[in-house]
């Protein structure tokens, strides 16, 4: 396991099946499918693929009967834990529980009899030592809260909603929980979450909601995460984006490498290119990424390799790299450890790096 690099609250531990969430555990990073549930080999494909991708943790939706009538077959065959996301129906969140899935998640604000249902709900998940994640959204806070702050949507009125299920959870005996309190501001976020923070210490699952299209929702999630995170807040991550779930993933993956909570495998430093450039790094770094992504010395060790496009910084970067190229006029010089060991034509650049690879 790396060190933790920003001395991370220690929060109580819970299991999503064999995924720990909480405690010293790493940081796991959640994903949701987005195929219609009832169609199980859909589902379940699509799950494979997340998981391939590095998806630790998925979450199906169970907005219909036929969506609880599928969830024995999908939580059998899914290579990883599965969390049910319940709405409204407390009978799908009992479905979901004797399907065997890893955890649900539900908010218990919009169950229509929840006196009556969330002790159901509660006693079925001690039976069978399953994980509840209590997730309050913005768009689903209670009419008294909202009353209690004038009818706007704060940190304050977001952590006094989870807080008061929370203690509700802690009433009927149950401790193994996490919440998340989700808005799609990531300023407020980060506000509610720090707020949060400081009320309780179970897990707390990090997501900016509705975050909106790939790059506006990939930039929004690494602000409020990358700040919250380096503050030592969150045990699970879910980037929501209006794209293909893979790219959840993926960004999730990206955001705790560059925090230091997880290993790059390989790290490419590449100059943005300026008008001293001779070489077409934007071109040459992606065939470098292409070309190195599955190679197998990375499951050897780490591989960072600089991409400059001139002699400029390229020494210099070069220098805390494993190996790197400086870009000329048709030619590049290839560095090991910031010594030059060959300078050849343009076309033998990728050549000579994967080679030279070899010998490291």
């Amino acid at each position: 396991m790396l060190e933790d690099p920003f001395n991370r609250k220690k929060t109580r531990k819970l299991w999503v099946g064999d995924v720990a969430v909480g405690g010293d555990s790493p940081i796991s990073v959640q994903s949701m499918t987005t195929t219609r549930t009832y169609d199980v080999e859909a589902t379940v494909q699509q799950i494979r693929e997340l998981a391939l991708a590095g998806c630790d943790i998925i979450r199906i939706a169970c907005p219909t009967i036929s969506d609880a009538d599928a969830l024995p077959e999908i939580v059998k065959q899914s290579p990883i834990p599965v969390i049910v996301d319940i709405h409204f129906q407390a009978d799908f969140a009992l479905k979901a529980i004797k399907a065997g899935a890893a955890a649900v998640r539900i908010n218990p604000g919009n169950l229509a009899r929840k006196d009556e249902e969330l002790p159901l709900i509660i006693s079925a998940a001690k039976a069978n030592k399953i994980p509840l994640r209590i997730g309050v959204n913005a768009g689903s806070l209670d009419k008294e809260i909202l009353a209690k702050y004038n009818g706007k949507v704060c940190a304050e009125a977001l952590v006094d909603s989870a807080m008061q299920e929370a203690n509700e959870f802690e009433k009927l005996g149950f401790e193994d929980f996490a919440i998340s309190v989700k808005h799609h501001d990531p300023v407020l976020t980060i506000e509610t979450y720090k707020l949060l923070s400081s009320k309780i210490d179970c897990p707390l699952h990090l997501g900016v909601t509705e975050a909106g299209p790939q790059f506006q929702g990939t930039i929004k999630s690494a602000v409020a995460f990358g700040s919250l995170l380096s503050q030592g807040i969150g045990d699970t991550i879910r980037v929501s984006l209006s794209a293909d779930p893979a790219q959840e993933v993926k960004v999730g993956k990206e955001i705790l490498m560059a925090l230091g909570f997880r290993e790059r495998r390989l790290e490419i430093i590449s100059c943005p290119t300026c008008g001293r450039g001779q070489t077409d790094v934007i071109h040459l770094a992606k065939e470098v990424e292409e070309k190195l992504k599955d190679h197998p010395k990375l499951a050897e060790k780490p591989l960072k390799v600089a991409v400059m496009g001139c002699v400029v910084n390229g020494p210099g970067e070069a220098r805390e790299a494993n190996i790197g190229v400086a870009g000329g006029a048709g030619k590049g010089k290839i560095f090991v450890k910031g010594k030059v060991i060959k300078t050849v034509a343009t076309e033998e650049i990728i050549p000579t790096l994967l080679a030279e690879i070899e010998n490291l």
